[in-house]
C-alpha cells in the first residue's frame, strides 16, 4: 500500500480545468503609444490654458478695435472741430466788417491817401462858351456827352460832360470829370466837378467823417473857388435820411446826401451845390471795405 502499481504511475495525470465560460476572457492590450484613451486623457491646466489663450487673443483684437474706433473718432472731432472754428472766425469777420459798413467806421486814413489833383476853378467858367471853358480847363478836357434840355424854366439848354483824360483815373472812379450847363445862347450858367475822393487826398474815412471832420464838401469847393467856410454843411441827424439799406434792412448799400447854399462871389449872389456819394455794393459783395465806390460832386450856378 506504502508503493503505488507501477503502471498507474504511468498514467497522465489529469489536472482541473480552470476555464469557466460564464467569466469573459482577458481583453488584449491595446497596441500602439497613441490610443484613442490617451488622448482624451489630457491634464485640466492644459486644457484651462488653452482657454486662456483664447479669451486673451479675443481681448487684444477687441482692444486693437476699440484703439481704432477711437482714433478714427478722435480725428474726426478734431477736423470738426478746427472747420467750425474757421467758419466762426469768418462770420464773425464779415459781421464785423458789415458792422464797419453800417457805422460809418472805417477809420479816419486820410493821411495815408497822396493827392493825386484838385478841383479846377469852376467860378472862372461862368459866362464862357464851351469852347473857352475848356481851354481854361486844360487837362486834356474832351466831350463825351452832349445833351439838349427841354425844360420849361429852367435856364439850362444844353448839358456837357467834359472828360479830364490828363488827369490820373481811379480804378474804381475813372476819370474826374466837368460839367457845363449851356443857357440857349451857349454860355456857361452852371459848372461842376466830380472825382473820386481818394484822387483828392481822402483815404478810406467814413461817410460821417468825411463830413463833420474832414469838411469835404467845404474844402472842395474852396479849390473850385467857391469859399464856404469850414462848419457850413451837415449831415441830417436821422441817418436814414441818407442811407439807403438792401431788403434785409441792416446791410448798408449807399449813403448819398446833398448840399447847398449861396454865396457871394465879387458881388453876385451865386447859389452852390454839393453831393457825396458812397457806393457799398461792391464792398458788400468782395467783403473788402477798399471797394467801395467814393465820389464828390461840386457845382457853382450863376
Amino acid at each position: 500500500d506504502e508503493y503505488p502499481d507501477a503502471l498507474e504511475s504511468l498514467e497522465p495525470v489529469v489536472e482541473p480545468s480552470t476555464f469557466d465560460p460564464d467569466v469573459p476572457a482577458d481583453p488584449a492590450p491595446a497596441r500602439g503609444r497613441h490610443s484613442s484613451a490617451a488622448k482624451e486623457e489630457i491634464p485640466s491646466y492644459m486644457r484651462k490654458s488653452r482657454r486662456m489663450r483664447r479669451i486673451l487673443i479675443v481681448v487684444v483684437v477687441l482692444l486693437v478695435l476699440l484703439l481704432a474706433a477711437g482714433g478714427y473718432f478722435a480725428v474726426r472731432l478734431f477736423q470738426t472741430a478746427q472747420t467750425a472754428a474757421y467758419q466762426q472766425t469768418q462770420q464773425q469777420q464779415s459781421n464785423q466788417d458789415t458792422s464797419s459798413l453800417q457805422a460809418g467806421s472805417e477809420g479816419n486814413d486820410a493821411t495815408s491817401t497822396v493827392k493825386k489833383t484838385s478841383a479846377p476853378n469852376l467860378t472862372e467858367l461862368l459866362g464862357c462858351t464851351q469852347d473857352d471853358a475848356l481851354a481854361k480847363v486844360g487837362r486834356g478836357a474832351q466831350v463825351t456827352v452832349s445833351n439838349e434840355v427841354n425844360e420849361e424854366d429852367n435856364p439850362i439848354k444844353t448839358e456837357v460832360r467834359v472828360a479830364l483824360t490828363d488827369e490820373p483815373a481811379d480804378t474804381r472812379t475813372g476819370t474826374p470829370t466837368l460839367y457845363l450847363g449851356l443857357d440857349e445862347d451857349g454860355a456857361v450858367v452852371q459848372a461842376g466837378y466830380s472825382a473820386g475822393t481818394a484822387s483828392l487826398g481822402y483815404g478810406t474815412l467814413s461817410f460821417s467823417d468825411a463830413v463833420k471832420n474832414e469838411s469835404i464838401i467845404e474844402k472842395t469847393l474852396q479849390e473850385a473857388g467857391v469859399s464856404v467856410p469850414a462848419g457850413t454843411v451837415s449831415l441830417p441827424a436821422d441817418k436814414t435820411e441818407y442811407s439807403t439799406y438792401a431788403s434785409d434792412g441792416t446791410t448798408l448799400v449807399k449813403e448819398y446826401c446833398p448840399f447847398s447854399g449861396d454865396i457871394d462871389i465879387n458881388g453876385v449872389s451865386h447859389t452852390w451845390s454839393a453831393v457825396l456819394s458812397y457806393d457799398y455794393s461792391v464792398a458788400n459783395a468782395s467783403g473788402n471795405l477798399a471797394d467801395t465806390i467814393r465820389i464828390i460832386y461840386v457845382y457853382i450856378n450863376a
